[in-house]
């Protein structure tokens, strides 16, 4: 297993719903390690395929001291929200209060195919959404009311690692519109 790149807000592949696992062999056991090691490097609550650049239905959680990773997952909500701080590895340094439900019931496969259940309430509940979310091509961003998104997409653009304006190129030709 290895630690890999993150993918940062702007890769298109965060915008894109993933597909569910279909096989459930040693490429999805790699991924699963790559998974938890890239997580636990990166000190998230959770990291979605999509994050390394795979299209597929899983993700991983680290949350109270249990690592755990749910496959093909399938959420039912419970009624009452809260709002709480909620950051992205994809966004790096970026924390909003963001409203989700306080408890949830997630059904899936574990990586060697065996169905598995994950209940939980605040952190593991605002986790397995947040993971499934991405698992679906939704970003916390998009959670946010419009003042926090507008403030978000701000940050975004004067960090560091941020999204970048596109290069406007110079021509070389003399007389050109937008000469050197």
């Amino acid at each position: 297993m290895s630690v890999t790149p993150i993918r940062l807000f702007g890769d298109p592949v965060l915008r894109t719903a993933a597909t569910p696992v279909v096989d459930f062999d040693a490429e999805l056991r790699r991924l699963v390690g790559d998974l938890t090691d890239t997580m636990l490097d990166a000190g998230g609550a959770g990291l979605a395929a999509p994050q390394l650049g795979v299209g597929l239905r899983v993700f991983t959680y680290h949350v109270d001291g249990v690592i755990g990773h749910l496959v093909n997952p399938d959420l039912t909500l419970g009624d009452e929200e809260e709002l709480g701080p909620e950051g992205c590895l994809s966004f790096p340094g970026l924390r909003f209060e963001t409203p989700r439900s306080v408890e949830v019931v997630a059904r899936g496969w574990s990586m060697h195919g065996e169905p598995v259940t994950v209940e939980g309430t605040h952190l593991l509940a605002r986790a397995v959404q947040h993971e499934t979310d991405h698992l679906d091509g939704i970003l916390f961003v998009d959670r946010l009311d419009t003042e926090q998104r507008k403030e978000a997409m701000r940050l975004v653009r004067e960090a560091d690692w941020g999204a970048t304006r596109p290069v406007v190129r110079v021509s070389p030709h003399a007389g050109a519109l937008g000469r050197p």
